[in-house]
């Protein structure tokens, strides 16, 4: 067996957050499932991923989070499809962070952002189920006689060469017994009759009959509940508050102090702590940021950008030449604001500690990270705690890195042992005191010759870095490489794909101090608006079709080229648009995945915009359930045009101005286009689908709102703009 290992829930913390990328695995096969199982587990566990029950059933385990994308039926997907399962005889369960420690990681990564949950478990998920169907298909063998290469396994069946058959169910105490093949063999995924199709998903029923259990709806015997404030001015503290106010209304059990900066009232319900919160007189001493409003953060701001120094991302040739030779010089600033997740689901938890254990129920994109958070505050040894899993009601990336809200009710149920303490922050608590998309402006300078060439640019952008914000010990001289997502040189994850001889891409960090974190997208979001407005007031300036301009920049890059090519084809692009309306077209790369997207749109005389369709292409590589990708490619453009026509957070007073969807709204059903997918997968790699086609929303409309008015929207949301002639 491995050697058992220590871990220090300091190092845990900082490696399970780190979201830069999937964390060491170190995934092995168990040498036998008794050892996978463990001395009390069933023996029927054929590995850490197969459960074959003798009602001929088939339970996968997923470690990744489930939050509405299709996860956890995709991973399901491509266990049955190297297991020979029969679909409708697959269950599913989630495996604890607890059990995974215990287990020494054998399950590896639980953490589901980055767009990572299939494309960074693929590979090890399909030898997990190829290794169960070798051992169940040997078990036959062995007891009919035969090699195992006389035997064939098909949906949940091995048939051996006299036509004899055994069902999964009848093999699986066997099969249990066995050595785990150390050589396996995956599918071509030509030879795919489960995965690449689109299956139903498996968490559907739940959620349609109500039974889906989410964090928030979880109710224990005895539990009690709390409601939270947090200081609403960015930094500051307590100075008093009067418990005693508030102790003899109805309900009322405790009211706590968490760290310096928040205060919470503890009662039978919700609606009690609540009320009696919002009657419990706190002094706050605000701080400095009191006076902190928009116009220093927009003064920081431009003062970056013609800062001289700033970290270098990406640098070939000589720009300072370039644009001292060039024919023309086209220059341009773009804005980009601070955004929330706004989940459907506030953030929430509840948490039961006692002398010898802590407990927490909970929806995470980071189990593992929750666990150590969990150990922290209950100041427990890591094997005694235990998180316990739940679908998510938004995740967003708001929920991978950030779980101060777990860690309050770890904290508010040490503060009563034995007893459940739900904790739920309100709309408002949940607006306020987010983690949000980073603030920031780009300035470009390109420089075009006498024949409409791109000869040279500098994109200098200026603002927030997320790492600086959540991980500042992990920032060196070359500051944070996240910021450049998109924009990075040979780069399988995120490749600029433009060839521009004298090419400089740098970063001046400035950091106002709402905090940043990680949004649906991440910095992809606003680099794909950046560069892509750009292109396009590259290719006006040179006088040439914005979508040719492009075919001529991205000869070099024939995958960005492909994408490109098919929403160009798919909108029509050389043939005239409907009378008023006008189109827009784009491209990125990121998350491993290609993808473009072409809008068409109207502006009538009195401003009002009307997107009346998309043409989006996406090539991930490898597509496991084609329908999920497609929910996935119309989700993302919801999310990336609601946070481009609407979503802005802004501070004054120290104080963030948005506090529900009133001044926060997402997108309304009647202002969403019609979206047809164009899925273009190449294979050879595997690449994401959660958030790419996010990046491309933007800029597709913006484009295509140029196009229609003749007006350059280079600052967001698009709210803010008069479009009127």
């Amino acid at each position: 067996m491995t050697k058992h290992f220590t871990l220090s829930r300091r190092v845990f913390l900082t490696s399970s957050l780190a979201a830069t990328g999937a964390l060491a695995l170190g995934f092995r096969v168990p040498a036998n499932a008794e050892e996978a199982a463990g001395a009390t587990s069933d023996v029927k566990e054929l590995n850490a991923w197969v459960v074959v029950n003798p009602d001929d059933t088939v339970l996968v385990r997923i470690s990744r989070c489930e939050m509405g994308q299709g996860t956890l039926t995709g991973l399901a997907q491509l266990i049955a499809e190297e297991l020979e399962a029969d679909w409708d005889k697959v269950t599913w369960e989630y495996p604890s962070p607890g059990q995974s420690i215990r287990r020494e990681r054998v399950w590896g990564n639980f953490g589901t952002y980055g767009s990572q949950g299939i494309r960074n478990s693929q590979q090890y998920v399909r030898e997990g189920g190829a290794a169960a169907r070798m051992m169940l298909m040997q078990a036959a063998a062995n007891r009919w006689g035969v090699d195992v290469s006389a035997v064939k396994a098909a949906k949940n069946v091995v048939t051996g060469p006299d036509g004899a058959t055994l069902t999964y169910g009848d093999l699986a105490l066997e099969a249990a017994q066995l050595e785990v093949p150390t050589e396996i063999k995956l599918k071509d995924p030509a030879d795919w009759t489960l995965a690449g199709k689109s299956l139903k998903r498996l968490d559907t029923e739940a959620k349609l009959d109500g039974s889906q259990i989410y964090a928030v709806d979880v109710k224990l015997p005895g539990m009690v509940s709390a409601a939270i404030r947090q200081a609403p001015v960015i930094g500051a503290t307590v100075a008093s508050f009067d418990a005693d106010a508030v102790m003899g209304m109805p309900g009322v059990k405790k009211v706590v102090q968490l760290d310096d900066y928040a205060v919470a009232v503890v009662a039978d319900t919700f609606w009690r702590a609540k009320t009696a919160l919002e009657a419990l007189p706190i002094e706050w001493d605000e701080g400095e940021n009191a006076t902190l409003g928009m116009a220093d953060i927009h003064a920081s701001l431009d003062e970056g950008l013609g800062a001289d120094q700033a970290f270098i991302g990406t640098q070939r040739g000589d720009v300072k030449k370039a644009v001292a030779e060039a024919a023309k010089v086209v220059e341009a600033d773009y804005y980009f604001p601070w955004q929330h997740h706004a989940t459907m689901e506030p953030m929430n938890a509840t948490a039961l500690v006692s002398a010898d254990s802590a407990e927490i129920w909970v929806a995470t994109q980071d189990p593992e990270g929750v666990l150590a958070i969990t150990a922290e505050a209950a100041d427990l040894d890591i094997l005694k705690c235990e998180v316990h899993r739940l679908h998510l009601g938004g995740g967003f990336g708001r929920r991978a890195s950030s779980h101060e809200y777990a860690r309050q009710a770890v904290l508010l149920a040490k503060e009563m042992p034995g007893t459940p303490v739900k904790l739920i922050w309100t709309r408002e608590e949940d607006m306020i005191h987010g983690t949000f998309h980073p603030i920031t402006k780009a300035r470009f300078v390109g420089a075009l010759d006498a024949d409409g060439n791109v000869t040279g640019m500098h994109m200098r952008i200026s603002g927030q870095s997320i790492r600086a914000g959540l991980m500042p010990h992990a920032m060196d001289e070359k500051g944070d490489p996240m910021v450049f997502q998109g924009l990075n040189e040979k780069s399988t994850e995120g490749e600029f794909g433009y060839t521009i001889p004298n090419l400089l891409i740098d970063h001046a960090l400035r950091q106002p101090p709402l905090r940043p974190g990680y949004w649906r997208g991440v910095n992809n979001n606003q680099n794909a608006f950046y560069l892509e407005s750009f292109i396009d007031e590259m290719a006006h300036a040179a006088g040439k079709d914005p979508y040719q301009f492009r075919r001529g920049l991205l000869k070099d890059h024939p995958l960005h080229l492909r994408v490109l090519d098919a929403v160009a084809e798919g909108i029509g692009w050389d043939k005239p648009a409907p009378e008023g309306v006008f189109r827009g077209i784009c491209q990125h790369h990121g998350y491993g995945s290609y993808v473009a997207a072409a809008a068409e749109v109207s502006v009538d005389e009195r401003g009002s915009l009307k997107i009346h369709r998309i043409v989006a292409s996406t090539d991930c590589g490898h597509v496991v359930n084609p329908q999920q990708v497609e929910a996935q490619i119309e989700g993302s453009f919801a999310f990336g045009l609601s946070a481009a026509l609407h979503g802005e957070i802004t501070v004054e007073d120290g104080r963030v101005q948005q506090q529900n969807f009133d001044t926060y709204p997402p997108m309304r059903m009647d202002e969403f286009p019609k979206v047809e997918s164009l899925l273009r997968p190449t294979g050879g790699f595997w690449g994401g689908v959660g958030e790419p086609t996010i990046f491309v929303a933007a800029p597709a409309v913006t484009n295509a709102i140029f196009a229609a008015t003749g007006k350059r929207v280079r600052q967001l949301p698009l709210s803010n703009h008069d479009l009127s002639a």
